[in-house]
Order: structure tokens, then C-alpha cells, then sequence
């Protein structure tokens, strides 16, 4: 089956009905323990940004004792991507047959969907298509702050159980101890939009497009200089150069994977395809599908220390390198930005990126790490030019990345 998969049939004056839905992709199967071994088969990895193998937490879920839930994070805390709200907007049908597949797969006996509480397209296409199917799960939808730790999982989880949005130390694990104290299984929407096309077609059929090592198709959210923006369907390992309009030497660079990716330089795009091992040579991965063309009339510099700013706010400051590393970092940019870095700035900045990753409770400075890390790298000499100079021409204009941006992509489009 060729592209589009996910979002074949959506249009865009309205979500799929019940009716238009089994029309293009077929009623549902029953669901059954052996769908855990055909997505294990599959190789299906999670579409949320920690590229998961999505079987190995189905299976880790069902082998557990008493109640389980299913929570499926629609939150989409990573500001610059759409696209798990524009398969809820265009098919959220494909979503609740997955969602519901993988339940019964795992004996959860309930359902909640963390929807961010702005995405009210996409919320009330979801309600409707509850209203039109009846479900033997009890399904609950969750609207959660616009609030990037809304995404980390411990800090949903501990959210919806009435507390604060702050992560919490593992273990236990969501699929050990998650909603109510019972094992959880925590998916977004993309990934059980797949379950549910695997469970109809089989892992052979997902496997024929993508990589061996990472197989399938993948919503990326396309964005910044010279680019037609929307949410588009690839095959996983597609050239990065195909998503892209301007010529490779016209950017600056490509931001691969959202704040936690990687920058890609602009003479290397053309050595780059739109898998995990592609991107692993670059400090990255696929991660939540992200992906910002920086033309060159934008400061490399600005949109560093904006990102690393915004993240640094964005924080539980729980934890040391919340609370104190991440701050420091973004003192450290702002200050080369403006040419009143101190002489060992880069001596700094190397020591503190390597200290900050795997130290917290959750994953945020090991993300803005490989975030700045990378920049460093591709953006060394704008960096020196600023640490010297002070602010350069472009640092006037408006960032590229936003960090605010409530608006949403419901193209359909395949490469």
C-alpha cells in the first residue's frame, strides 16, 4: 500500500465520520493478546519523540496483575509540531481503533485521552466521534495545560491524578505504577493510528515502506524558510532533501526532531534521510517529526538562546539540572548573543552540556542538551562572530522557532 496511510481520506472542511472512515480503511478486527506479537513484529517504534518499540510496552503492561488503563498522550507539549492534532482533526477514528485495540490487547479496562486544552478543533472532532460508536472501554477525554512538561509522561500522569505537572523519579515505571497507581500503558495518537492499521493489515504490510531498522510511515510537521508548511506522511528514511523547496546552500540549517533534535548543517542535507540511523550520525533522531528549515536571514545564534531560554522557563525546576543547570545555560547564550560572554565561555558551555544529561527526573535537560550540542557544532562560527561582535543585523528580526504558536497544520500532503 503506497502513501497516504494515515491520512488517507482526510480532507480538510472536516473530520472523517464513523461511516466515511470504515469506507477507506475497513471496519476493525477483533483485538486479542496476538496483536502485541504482530506489532512486536511490525517494528513499530513510538511516533511521541523516545522512538519506544511500541510492543515492549504492550507486553510489559499486559503481564501485569489487576486494573490497567491506557492514556493516550495527545498533549503535543513540542511547540513547533501539529501533527498528532492533525490526524485528531482529520480522522479521529483511526486514533480510538488503535487506542481501543490496544487496550483489549492488554486488558486495560479503562481509557484517557490528555488532549492539550487549546487544541479545541481537534477536541471536539474527538467528542463527536465518540458520540457516534459505542465502546465497551470507558473512554475519558482530559483536556492538560499548554505547558511543554504536559508531554513527560510522569508529569501527565501525576497531573491527572490531581497533582502538580511536575515529573516524578523512576522507577516505578507508567507501565509498572501510572494512573490510579495501576499499570499504564502511554502512547500518542500516531503511534496507536499505526497499531490499529497493523492490526488490520499485518506487520509485513507495515514494513513495506520505511527502513528495516525503522519501518513504516510518519507524520513530520514542516516548517520555516523557504518550505510549503503543513503536516506531511513519509516513508521513515526518505531523503531530507525531498521535504525541501530552497536549495541546500541557501540555509543556514535544518532542525530535525523539535527543541530535543538536532541541527543538520546545510552542506550535509543531501547525506541525510528521515530514519533513526541516519540521524544518530548527527547527535538525533526522528523524534516527535519536527522539522524547521533556517534560511539564511535568520540568526543561528538568536534561535539558540531563545530555545534554551523558553526551555529553561518551561521546567519543574526540581532538579538540579533544571533548577540550575538549564538557567545557567541560557545566561551563558544570552550573553555571548549580546558580546558580553566571559573569556571561557565555550570552555563553560562544553563543561555544562556535558554535566547537565541523565541526572534529573526526567528527560528535559538530556533534550535541550542535544538541542544546543548540535547547534554548537553547526553554528560555531556565528556563535564566535557573536561572542566577539555583539548582536548582528538578523537578531533584530523574529525567531523562526516558536515557542507559543497555536497554529495548526491539516495538510495532507505524502513525499
Amino acid at each position: 500500500m503506497s502513501l497516504p496511510r494515515l491520512l488517507a481520506g482526510v480532507r480538510r472542511d472536516g473530520p472523517l465520520s464513523l461511516r466515511e472512515h470504515e469506507q477507506v480503511h475497513g471496519r476493525a478486527r477483533e483485538a486479542s493478546v496476538d496483536l502485541i506479537d504482530a506489532v512486536g513484529r511490525s517494528g513499530l517504534l513510538g511516533r511521541g519523540g523516545a522512538s519506544f518499540p511500541a510492543a515492549v510496552k504492550m507486553t510489559e503492561v499486559a503481564r501485569r496483575r489487576g486494573p490497567r488503563s491506557l492514556l493516550v498522550n495527545a498533549a503535543e507539549s513540542e511547540p513547533m509540531s501539529h501533527k498528532d492534532r492533525a490526524l485528531l482533526q482529520g480522522n479521529p477514528h483511526l486514533v480510538l481503533d488503535g487506542a481501543i485495540a490496544a487496550a483489549e490487547a492488554v486488558a486495560a479496562r479503562s481509557i484517557t485521552i490528555a488532549i492539550r486544552e487549546d487544541a479545541i478543533v481537534a477536541r471536539s472532532a474527538l467528542q463527536h466521534a465518540l458520540s457516534e460508536r459505542p465502546s465497551r472501554q470507558r473512554v475519558t477525554v482530559a483536556p492538560v495545560p499548554v505547558a511543554h512538561l504536559s508531554g513527560q509522561e510522569s508529569a501527565l500522569i501525576r497531573y491527572l491524578d490531581g497533582g502538580p505537572l511536575k515529573p516524578t523519579l523512576v522507577p516505578p515505571l507508567p507501565v509498572e505504577r501510572g494512573l490510579k497507581r495501576r499499570p499504564t500503558l502511554v502512547q500518542n495518537p500516531e503511534t496507536l493510528a499505526h497499531v490499529a492499521l497493523i492490526q488490520r493489515h499485518g506487520p509485513d504490510w507495515f514494513r513495506e515502506l520505511g527502513r528495516a531498522e525503522h519501518p513504516g510511515s510518519a507524520l513530520v510537521t514542516l516548517t520555516g524558510a523557504g518550505v510549503e508548511q503543513g503536516v506531511y506522511e513519509i516513508a521513515c528514511g526518505t531523503p531530507l532533501r525531498a521535504l525541501l523547496d530552497r536549495p541546500a546552500e541557501r540555509m543556514s540549517g535544518v532542525l530535525v526532531g523539535g527543541y530535543h533534535g538536532a541541527w543538520i548543517a546545510g552542506e550535509e542535507i543531501d547525506s541525510v534521510s528521515l530514519d533513526n540511523a541516519s540521524l544518530s550520525r548527527h547527535g538525533g533522531s526522528l523524534g516527535a517529526g519536527v522539522v524547521v528549515a533556517l534560511g539564511p536571514a535568520a540568526c543561528p545564534v538568536q534561535e539558540l538562546a531563545a530555545t534554551i531560554g523558553w526551555l529553561a522557563a518551561e521546567s519543574a525546576g526540581q532538579c538540579g539540572p533544571c533548577s540550575h543547570g538549564l538557567p545557567a545555560l541560557a545566561g551563558l547564550l544570552a550573553e555571548m548573543a549580546a558580546g558580553r560572554a566571559p573569556a571561557d565561555a565555550w570552555e563553560r558551555l562544553d563543561r555544562w552540556t556535558g554535566d547537565l544529561p541523565r541526572r534529573g527526573a526526567c528527560h528535559l535537560p538530556d533534550g535541550a542538551v542535544r538541542f544546543l550540542r548540535s547547534g554548537m557544532r553547526v553554528f560555531a562560527e556565528e556563535l564566535s562572530e557573536h561572542e566577539r561582535h555583539g548582536p548582528c543585523r538578523s537578531c533584530r528580526r523574529p525567531t523562526t522557532l516558536r515557542f507559543g504558536d497555536a497554529e495548526h497544520f491539516a495538510k495532507r500532503a505524502a513525499v
